[in-house]
């Protein structure tokens, strides 16, 4: 990851809904969840999730998968993992490996 892949993830996390939308699709795991249940459980109109859904997949945070008329959405852990390297990568007074397990410990293999 870049800085400014880096900028464009943290500004994405960075408004109340889709931080709220990460974490939720980060709870439901591999499964994810259908567009239409994100707006339902975060009590927020479908367009406006949309919109929302959009920005974080656009910032690798998310991934989309069509099934028929639906979209599933997942959490993009390995996106996720980019970004934790990214802000850590000169953690431990320029020696990353230190860092790595907390890497590890705070991102799944979904």
């Amino acid at each position: 990851m870049n800085k400014v892949e880096a900028i464009g993830a943290l500004a994405a996390l960075g408004q109340e809904t889709r931080l709220d939308v990460f974490r939720l699709l980060v709870q439901a795991g591999p499964a994810g969840l259908p567009a239409g249940d994100i707006a339902a459980k975060l009590g927020v109109v479908q367009n406006t999730a949309s919109a929302h859904l959009k920005v974080l997949s656009q910032s690798s945070l998310i991934r989309a998968e069509r099934e028929g008329r639906t979209i599933r959405y997942t959490a993009d852990m390995a996106g996720f993992r980019d970004l934790l390297a990214y802000l850590m990568e000169d953690c431990c007074n320029g020696n990353p490996d230190l860092c790595r397990p907390v890497i590890e410990a705070v991102t799944c293999n979904c």
